[in-house]
């Protein structure tokens, strides 16, 4: 239920995007474009004969089926072939009726395939449920006897933790490189951390975790890694957590090529993050917004927070949603940037980070919906995930 000051601060944050989508429209951006500067790519529909409701995630499966999942926030997940002549799309999964999708940043928010899928049929998602608030980590089977069926009664939980409120859920889980599961948990919400989870290595808000979903150890239903940065401590530290102060880590990816993993970091009220996520890292939510001071707003103590690679203000945007590294074949142009965009004011842009030097950011489009997600498939093509229903990609 929402309090006084929930309500108070969902105003607020309404009046900061209606002002921050006006300032894009009318501002000259720190790239040096404005909205009627020429571009070099367009968005196009990449499957005109199917729709979805609120499309949070796209995935595909690592079994060469050359298919394509997309997640809806109210708990469904359809699978189709990745044509673009495709006309129909086949449920692979419902479980509306266990999640929990009431608040606008609630619901079934991830998707992740077991690396073994072809042989184990493993899938992993991530929801939120109610009574009480939580987000809750499980994994399910497909069917032995249709490829494009989940069995919905087979359901393991992994992992569940309390949500105190209903937004700042994070949302996305990912297999990394080293088989481990990755999971993107908000700080619990309301605004500015009030409950201070973003420093606070006790609990698991305003983290990624990394686990061991292949082993089961302590009676749960996964182990932790040893080399996790903080296994075996003897802090009350969690030893699922890899990474620490972040805000909402919507979406984050791994570069295929470098392994290196990539967040986007939603901000409060000022600045949008990008992050290179290191094993251990505290990345400064609630000490600091971006660079700057939040929690107290002058000097605060910057000692060991590690700064994003990249931030952008208001008049750029409003609500980061973090992309990938391109890796794919159609636009040569892009290949090694890492391509991003903002849920409010439809900027795309890419990013090319230098280890040394500052990163070169350019405005690729502005597009014409609500960029929910990115998505790739087997061949590292990307998708844009739409609020206008519709799963989008990038053309020259």
């Amino acid at each position: 239920m929402s309090t006084r000051s929930d309500i108070i601060m969902t105003a607020a944050k309404t009046c900061f995007i209606l002002m921050a989508i006006l300032l894009a429209f009318c501002s000259t951006s720190e790239n040096g474009n404005t909205p009627d500067d020429p571009v070099n790519y367009r968005t196009e529909v990449a499957f005109p004969h199917l729709s979805f409701r609120r499309p949070v995630d796209l995935q595909y499966s690592p079994d060469n089926t050359n298919r394509l999942f997309v997640v809806e926030q109210a708990g469904l997940i359809s699978v189709f072939p990745n044509d673009p002549a495709t006309r129909s799309k086949t449920t692979f999964l419902d479980i509306r009726d266990k999640v929990d999708d009431r608040g606008n940043e609630e619901g079934l928010l991830g998707l992740a395939f077991h690396p073994d899928f072809k042989n184990n049929g493993y899938f992993y998602v991530n929801y939120t449920a109610a009574n009480p608030d939580r987000t809750v980590i499980a994994r399910f089977r497909v069917s032995a006897a249709n490829p494009d069926q989940a069995e919905a009664g087979s359901e393991k939980v992994i992992l569940t933790f309390e949500q105190p409120y209903s937004n700042h859920n994070g949302g996305q889980l990912a297999f990394g490189p080293d088989g481990f599961l990755y999971i993107a948990v908000g700080d619990g919400g309301s605004g500015g951390d009030p409950q201070g989870n973003g420093q606070n290595r006790k609990t698991l808000l305003g983290t990624i975790l990394r686990i061991d979903v292949d082993r089961e150890e302590s009676g749960k239903a996964y182990a932790i890694p040893s080399d996790n940065p903080f296994a075996g401590n003897s802090d009350g530290f969690r030893e699922e957590i890899y990474a620490y102060g972040l805000r909402n880590p919507w979406r984050f990816s791994f570069d295929p090529e470098t392994n290196t993993l990539w967040t986007g970091d939603v901000g409060q009220n000022a600045y949008e993050e990008i992050h290179i996520i290191e094993k251990g890292g505290n990345y400064g939510w609630n000490t600091l917004e971006g660079n700057h001071c939040f929690e107290p707003r002058n000097n605060c103590d910057r000692t060991g927070k590690i700064p994003p690679i990249h931030e952008y203000g208001r008049n750029e945007g409003i609500s980061i949603t973090g992309g990938f590294v391109y890796r794919g074949p159609s636009l040569k142009g892009l290949v090694g940037q890492y391509i991003y965009g903002d849920f409010g004011t439809r900027n795309v842009w890419a990013l090319g980070y230098r280890q040394s030097g500052n990163p070169a950011n350019k405005r690729l489009v502005q597009a014409e919906f609500a960029i929910s997600s990115f998505g790739i498939d087997q061949n590292r093509e990307l998708y844009l995930c739409g609020f206008d229903g519709k799963i989008h990609k990038l053309s020259e």
